[in-house]
């Protein structure tokens, strides 16, 4: 009773000091104005002067609003002052949008101002970081209520993760000699020992999920590389990265293998769980039965997992698949232009999932074997 009440007084505290944490940001980010170099205006008052009707050569109609934005300054020298400003935007809102009282605007002076008037300028961009902070802290609420002690250790590997990418990527962009798929090769070693090991301890169940998961990572690139090269990467339009300055078909590849890998430890972690639960329950059973209980765990969550992957890279073309088809795109044309690489990294992504499951199921039961010998 004494150890279970200590541990409610330890969660007690755990969500005082985030609901601490929480409110102090959101007051930070509400005033943090002053810490930013960029003038910033907040609207106090907005007026439609006028709007017109647009249409384009395909005969696709639009309006354009002309939007006069009345707004105060929050620092710099002219804190407190209003400024004018004039905001064009459409109903499609691609590029720009209304803007409403209580947004705050990053915003630039115009070069000649009358003394004694009004302040006049150009709208920059949105201040966003008072709902970029709302989401984060909705996300680590819900991992920390839901995953407790395991939702805190996700967050963490999560922060650890995104600092290795970021640092890998600093060391491709400024070397040249080192290829992109090396570096996120070894950073994807990384990836998958911290997050499993750190979420679900230094146990079978976890060096089990490790291993599956970099012997599947392995098998989908061999196999990517050689469909590839057998193919002479015909049917990849790389049109989408004609700005890079490297090689786009290298970037393809890295992003192949960094893209899979959430998919792949997905399925290895939960063939690895799946396996040791049923050992732990059952110890007798057979080494047949953990065969055929896992392959039908695995054609369980193989659809599911193969679908969000392609939903996961389709779904962000599906606004630039709209443009094309207002604009009279021919179908099979718009596809092949916009969806080849995305249907490629989905394809490679589902090579992986297949792969994993007999993997992760001969990997887990390996070490079940071996947890066996030793009892």
């Amino acid at each position: 009773m004494d150890m279970l009440n200590t541990t409610k007084r330890k969660y007690i505290l755990l969500y005082l000091i985030l609901a601490i944490c929480m409110f102090s940001s959101f007051f930070f980010v509400q005033h943090n104005h002053s810490f930013y170099d960029r003038p910033i205006a907040k609207v106090v008052d907005t007026k439609l002067e006028d709007q017109k009707k647009l249409v384009d050569m395909y005969e696709n109609e639009d309006v354009l609003y002309r939007q006069q934005v009345i707004a105060e300054m929050q620092n710099g020298q002219h804190k407190g002052e209003r400024i004018s400003l004039i905001n064009e935007y459409s109903n499609s809102g691609g590029y720009d949008q209304e803007y409403r009282v209580g947004n705050e605007l990053f915003v630039s002076f115009q070069s000649s101002q009358e003394e004694g008037a009004m302040l006049k300028g150009n709208i920059e961009d949105v201040k966003r970081d008072k709902f970029l902070l709302l989401t984060a802290w909705f996300f680590v609420l819900v991992l920390v209520l839901v995953g407790k002690k395991q939702g805190i250790y996700s967050i963490v590997s999560l922060v650890v993760n995104a600092m290795l990418l970021s640092y890998a990527l600093t060391i491709y962009m400024k070397s040249s000699n080192i290829s992109l798929v090396l570096i996120c090769g070894i950073s994807a070693i990384l990836f998958t020992v911290i997050s499993l090991l750190l979420v679900n301890g230094r146990n079978e169940k976890s060096y089990a999920a490790v291993i599956s998961t970099l012997l599947g990572t392995l098998a989908l690139m061999l196999i990517t590389y050689l469909v590839i090269g057998a193919t002479s990467g015909n049917g990849l339009r790389y049109e989408d990265m004609q700005f890079l300055t490297r090689p786009p078909e290298v970037v393809f590849t890295a992003g192949i293998l960094v893209g899979s890998l959430g998919a792949v430890m997905d399925i290895a972690i939960t063939m690895s769980s799946s396996i040791f639960s049923l050992y732990e329950k059952k110890p007798n059973i057979s080494v047949k039965a953990l065969v055929a209980s896992g392959m039908d765990i695995g054609k369980d969550i193989m659809g599911t997992m193969t679908n969000i992957l392609f939903f996961a890279y389709v779904s962000g073309s599906i606004p630039i698949l709209i443009l094309y088809f207002m604009n009279a795109s021919p179908f099979g044309y718009t596809l092949s232009l916009t969806l080849s690489l995305e249907l490629a990294r989905a394809l490679a992504g589902g090579i992986g999932i297949v792969l994993t499951i007999p993997i992760g199921l001969y990997v887990s039961i390996f070490f079940v074997n071996r947890k066996r010998a030793r009892a």
